[in-house]
């Protein structure tokens, strides 16, 4: 067995509950919910989301403010508006052949989905694969030479079992900061051990005292119920209203 498929058979993350479904409505939601935040956050949110929301169907009738309030403390909660405007879409055309025209569905997720959900042999790169890919040729990739270099790079695996190697390796192994690289599946054929000339690694700013704080503050007032706009901060109002993250009638607030 090549290494990739015998170490992911050992040591890939398949206890993740949305790896357990094919459900395109869950595997969806799971992949809007990992976008720019942490897998244990995620272990709690998701399944609680589904709960509430079981189907697209679901979640469109609910309306924007219950799945903005559903979202909790997830963080970048356009994530949730987008979300809800693509169940609406589901709900009242059914799921497109091409998945971009969904709100928030980009190359990547609409490639992950398909992969998951329909056993499409459709590539799909995320920020964990393209690091593994790059690093392994040597150099800089376009989004379709990624794309390429991750067939051939995780072959004989295909379509789902690809898809979630690379991203296995890229988490566990082939990390952003201090790779480890002697216990990679990838190790021997990889050209930069870890160490990709010119590679970036962008920091989040602090979250304390930052403005994402100030909106998630306003945010979680709402979700308590209607609001005075003399006690919300009113920079980060106007930027939850220009968002459709948050409505204000007169003299108070509330959520869509």
């Amino acid at each position: 067995m090549p290494p990739l498929e015998a170490w992911y058979a050992e040591h890939g993350r398949h206890d993740l509950p949305w790896r357990r479904t094919r459900d395109p409505w869950a595997v969806l939601t799971s992949e809007v919910m990992l976008q720019q935040t942490q897998v244990s956050r995620v272990l709690t949110a998701w399944p609680e989301f589904l709960d509430r929301f079981p189907t697209p169907q679901a979640l469109a009738g609910a309306g924007a403010g219950a799945a903005i309030r559903a979202w909790g403390n997830l963080g970048y909660p356009r994530r949730a508006r987008r979300l809800w405007e693509a169940a609406c879409i589901i709900a009242a055309e059914g799921w497109p052949d091409d998945l971009t025209r969904l709100p928030g569905v980009g190359r990547y997720t609409a490639g992950a989905l398909a992969a998951q959900a329909h056993g499409s042999d459709t590539p799909a790169v995320d920020a964990n694969i393209r690091r593994v890919v790059e690093r392994f040729r040597g150099r800089r990739l376009t989004e379709r030479q990624a794309e390429e270099a991750s067939v051939e790079i995780g072959a004989p695996l295909g379509g789902r079992d690809r898809l979630l190697a690379l991203m296995d390796v890229g988490a566990r192994h082939c990390r952003s900061r201090a790779p480890l690289c002697d216990a990679c599946p990838l190790a021997t054929g990889c050209t930069t051990r870890g160490e990709l000339a010119g590679e970036t690694r962008a920091r989040q700013a602090p979250f304390a005292g930052s403005f994402r704080q100030r909106r998630g503050q306003v945010l979680a007032a709402l979700r308590e119920g209607r609001r005075p706009v003399t006690g919300l901060d009113p920079q980060a109002l106007a930027s939850l209203e220009a968002d459709g993250l948050a409505v204000v009638e007169g003299t108070s607030a509330r959520l869509p």
